[in-house]
Order: C-alpha cells, then sequence, then structure tokens
C-alpha cells in the first residue's frame, strides 16, 4: 500500500514539476530525491513483511506442535 501511495506521489510530483516554470536541472535533482526516498520506504517495507511473515510462520509451527501434542496424548 504504501509503495502505491509513494508511486502516485512521485507521479503526481513529476507532472507537477514538468508542467511548471522550474528549471530542469532543479527537476531532476527533485526526482531522484524522491526516488532515493521511494526506494528506503520499499525497503523498509519488504523488511517489515520479511519480518511479520517470519513471526506469522513461527506462530504457525508453535500452534501445529500444540495441536499435534494434544491430539498424541
Amino acid at each position: 500500500m504504501k509503495r502505491t501511495i509513494v508511486l502516485f506521489a512521485l507521479a503526481g510530483l513529476a507532472f507537477t514539476t514538468s508542467c511548471g516554470k522550474k528549471e530542469v536541472e532543479q527537476t531532476e535533482e527533485t526526482i531522484e530525491t524522491q526516488i532515493e526516498e521511494t526506494e528506503q520506504v520499499i525497503e523498509e517495507s519488504v523488511e517489515q513483511l520479511e519480518e511479520t511473515v517470519e513471526d506469522t510462520v513461527n506462530s504457525v509451527e508453535e500452534t501445529v506442535e500444540e495441536v499435534t501434542e494434544e491430539i498424541n496424548g
């Protein structure tokens, strides 16, 4: 979800700056900065997702073990 929002923000920023009277160099720097920030947000999101998946897998494994122990006695 964050990626989508960031991509829309980037597209809006690129559209706004391309229609304005700003210099091309300033626009390119702004876009490069936005791309770097977007990459950071994506990397952080991926790391959080990996941690969440790992926690979920551990939780499911524990639950399966508990249920298996209850069934087997």
